[in-house]
């Protein structure tokens, strides 16, 4: 590995963990920010769902732009505008405040994370490559197990305004690098996707919005109702629109392999699942069993820590058995894990209780995701592989972020944090709910092929797409 690669594989690893970091980060602020700052338990899950939402949208559209005006551009201009925002969080007056920066950190976020994967592409060769995005995953992947435990340390040590403050530094140290250490590169120049942006962002705000005003507003009420029409509508008109573009943002076509959509939509409720299990978890542990939070944070490492472990042995074990039976199973365990759980919490439990599940759920999760890859990359060509990858990690996103808001209206109709039993009663209902996400998922994973190999019609019928580069 030459002296540039080196650079190269660095810049783009230690920018994708921090983008990836600051969508797990929080999770052990929230009780600190909802003290500071007043704010309700939907207050809160925009803390998270701005982040993710512009995140998931703007991924192929970060793209299409570093292809048209260069990477290195793209790449640096997203690490400013995600540094400068995380100043905006860290000085944030108020949750309003919070939000709107969130939401302008996802826009950076898109754009690093966009682009990162296709530097690497560019400065390795084909036989290096393998190589490069292994190390590459693996950094990323310590944002999995480090976000919950960061965060803990930082709010305990200093104040939940540091889990911000800390982008600051490294930001600052890595533009100038990103600006003399990497080399410029374009893709194919192809015209931005106005039209499936703008559409893509009505689409999840006006539902995810309306899931989140549904028990304060009603869930008859113009505003929610009209929420959900306007969504639907607009998804329905992200998908007309994206067949009939020339350039489309996503690749709608992709989706006539039984493996691809099958794939796309297990990946979105398996994190939908899992996310909402996050975002209450560490409240859990602090409001109810009163751990601090970094104490709260090394108690998810049980959940956290089995990607490590089980994640290199889905990954044997996928060319053997193939995709269906690791798909359906985490998604087995990741239910039963969520439903165990919901059932046995109590204000007075013991932690030790809480870990069986924990492993159970993070071992569903550790071995589908390496599955579902693999099922959604086989369903297209060589060519296509860039445009799958857009489409996964974008799905995956918005199944975090309707997850949260899904079990976040449930706990909010149920529960509440004006006493530990209020809290306890929410938390079990969302803790169900995200076990009935993942319980969807079953039969959907049933669907994917039994084998991993694309027999040769499905494969031939899905034409090849170079409108987006992950």
């Amino acid at each position: 590995m030459t002296v540039k690669q080196r650079w190269v594989l660095v810049l783009t690893s230690l920018a994708s963990l921090i983008t990836a970091l600051d969508a797990l980060v929080v999770t052990t602020a929230l009780p600190a920010i909802r003290l500071d700052l007043d704010a309700s338990v939907e207050e809160l899950e925009w803390t998270v769902n701005a982040y993710l939402l512009p995140f998931a949208v703007l991924l192929m559209a970060g793209a299409a732009l570093g292809d048209r005006y260069g990477r290195k551009r793209v790449f640096t201009g997203g690490l400013i505008v995600f540094t400068l925002a995380s100043v905006g969080c860290a000085l944030a007056p108020g949750i309003g405040w919070l939000i709107a920066a969130r939401a302008v950190q996802g826009v950076g976020a898109a754009a690093v994370v966009s682009v990162a994967q296709a530097h690497l592409s560019v400065a390795f060769s084909a036989e290096e490559r393998p190589k490069a995005m292994g190390l590459f995953g693996a950094v990323t992947g310590l944002a999995t197990l480090g976000g919950p435990v960061v965060g803990g340390v930082l709010v305990e040590s200093a104040a939940w305004e540091w889990i911000f403050w800390i982008n600051v530094p490294i930001g600052v140290v890595m533009v100038p690098l990103i600006i003399t250490k990497l080399s410029e590169s374009v893709g194919e120049a192809r015209q931005l996707d106005f039209g499936g942006i703008g559409l893509a962002t009505v689409a999840a705000f006006g539902v995810g919005w309306s899931l989140v005003r549904g028990n304060a507003a009603g869930w008859g009420s113009v505003e929610v109702v009209g929420g959900f029409v306007a969504g639907a509508a607009a998804l329905a008109g992200f998908v007309w629109w994206e067949l009939r573009t020339p350039q489309p943002l996503m690749p709608i076509h992709f989706f006539r392999s039984r493996a691809f959509s099958a794939g796309n939509a297990a990946m979105f409720l398996l994190f939908g699942s899992a996310m909402a299990g996050l975002f209450f978890y560490a409240q859990f542990l602090q409001t109810v069993l009163e751990y601090g939070p970094l104490d709260a944070g090394l108690r998810l490492v049980p959940w956290t820590v089995t990607v490590f472990f089980f994640s290199p042995i889905a990954g044997k074990l996928v060319s053997r058995i193939g995709e269906r039976p690791l798909i359906t199973a985490g998604l087995l365990l990741q239910a039963f894990a969520s439903g165990w759980l919901a059932l046995i919490v109590e204000p007075d439990m013991a932690y030790s209780e809480m870990v069986g599940p924990f492993v159970i759920g993070g071992i569903g999760i550790s071995i589908a995701v390496p599955a579902v890859m693999t099922a959604v990359f086989g369903a297209v060509p060589d060519e296509g592989s860039g445009a799958a990858s857009g489409t996964l990690n974008s799905l995956r996103q918005l199944g975090g972020a309707f997850g949260i808001a899904i079990a976040t209206a449930v706990f909010a109709a149920v529960g509440g944090y004006g006493s530990l039993e209020e809290f306890n009663d929410g938390f079990s209902a969302a803790i169900i709910t995200a076990a009935v996400v993942a319980l969807i998922g079953v039969p959907i994973g049933l669907a994917i092929p039994a084998r991993r190999d694309v027999p040769a019609p499905e494969k031939a019928a899905v034409a090849p797409d170079k409108s987006a580069v992950e």
